[in-house]
């Protein structure tokens, strides 16, 4: 017998590098007036990781504060996903370093997913239907979207880099945001919109193609996602729209085609961006792009700001992975999230970093090709989990 829903989204928490690059200070050290970056691409400053930070230790991070703030029980985990597309390692999964690190039980399924940018929330669907097929015996789901952007120096995609890891858990009851098992629409087709080799650190990257692949795939989930709702009876309106961020500006353009699909005009539609999209930007703008977890950071800065308004209402989510996939769904901020929400105090992360000069940034970036081979050090100065480096071909983590 299955259980009974709802399921869906019961705490969020991030983590973040412990230093930023203010998009000015890149700006004025490429010769680049500021406003193409702070206007014309929506982004304020972007995470930096240092060398002893990876997409192991910043999973690992977001998903102790997880529990930390949600009172959530570790050992009541039986599904951990981490889905990335900044692997260390060409077998073994980022999940189980994690699984370690956070002391999960052994009777716990864990595995890593990949399709770009939407890898995160193929382990949210999942991790969804499996809490509603009953395999879950009354466990919880844990899905870590974890990855760094890097992009050459001085190249187009250098202002849209980020770093940083998103956990969410995922119950039935859920004290944040009711899901819909089996409401969604898909999209996939092959594209070589962007990439990243096995032999580069450095993504590539077809900007323009991307932006109209992105457009495409939004277009194709977001009318199969109508009609299931149609099929269904789901047909509460969305009062707010949370899109994958590689930048806040797509947002707008999301947002904008989304709407006119609706048959609104691009006016129309644009004076529902305010209201409707700007609310979940804030943190994106502050962090940079975090590929898998980009639609769930937009995610916590709406929850974050508005979650108490929004109780009893319905809002749309839109993933997008490169290559390509997309998916539409949609859910329901639970009663009691607003309070609930303050307490999980979900951007307090982004208030302790520290600003980088541009100088220190670039060394960082220059070190980046070897930081995975680099020797096993001594341990790092701080909380929370590091990367120390390879001992025997071994990836060593302290913390």
């Amino acid at each position: 017998m299955h259980p009974v829903g709802p399921f869906g989204i019961d705490a969020l928490a991030l983590a973040v590098p412990e230093q930023y690059l203010d998009l000015t200070t890149l700006a004025a050290a490429r010769g680049v007036a500021p406003g193409k970056y702070l206007d014309g691409l929506g982004v304020q400053r972007m995470s930096i990781a240092a060398p002893h930070e990876d997409p192991v230790s910043l999973g690992a991070a977001a998903a102790r504060r997880l529990f930390e703030t949600s009172g959530a029980d570790p050992s009541q985990v039986g599904l951990l996903v981490v889905g990335s597309e900044t692997g260390v390692d060409h077998s073994k999964p980022i999940a189980i370093w994690i699984h370690k690190l956070l002391g999960l039980s052994q009777q716990c399924r864990v595995y890593e997913t990949k399709h770009a940018c939407f890898g995160g929330t193929a382990g949210v669907q999942t991790a969804l239907e499996w809490l509603a097929s009953g395999a879950a015996r009354g466990r919880s789901a844990l899905v870590i979207c974890s990855d760094i952007a890097r992009y050459e120096l001085a190249s187009p995609g250098e202002p849209t880099q980020g770093a940083g890891a998103v956990a969410i858990l995922l119950t039935q009851d859920p004290r944040l945001l009711a899901l819909e098992p089996g409401v969604s629409g898909s999209y996939a087709r092959e594209v070589d919109d962007f990439w990243r080799p096995l032999y580069r650190k450095d993504a590539l990257v077809d900007g323009h193609l991307s932006v109209q692949c992105y457009l495409d795939a939004l277009a194709g989930a977001y009318q199969a996602w109508k009609q299931v709702c149609r099929e269904t009876g789901q047909v509460a309106p969305l009062v707010r729209r949370c899109y994958h961020v590689p930048y806040g500006k797509m947002a707008k353009k999301a947002h904008r085609h989304a709407r006119t699909l609706d048959g609104l005009t691009e006016e129309q539609a644009d004076a529902s961006y305010a209201a409707e999209v700007a609310p979940s930007l804030r943190l994106p703008a502050q962090v940079g792009n975090v590929y898998t977890g980009s639609l769930w950071l937009s995610l916590a800065s709406l929850l974050d700001a508005q979650a108490g308004a929004l109780e009893g209402q319905r809002i749309g989510l839109f993933s997008y992975g490169s290559g390509c996939a997309a998916e539409y769904f949609a859910g329901t901020v639970a009663q009691g999230a607003g309070a609930y929400a303050q307490g999980l105090q979900l951007s307090l992360p982004l208030e302790k970093r520290k600003a980088l000069s541009f100088s220190d940034y670039e060394a960082i970036r220059r070190g980046d090709a070897e930081a995975d081979r680099r020797p096993a050090g001594e341990p790092v100065p701080g909380k929370g989990p590091r990367f120390l480096g390879v001992r025997d071909d071994r990836r060593v983590y302290q913390g």
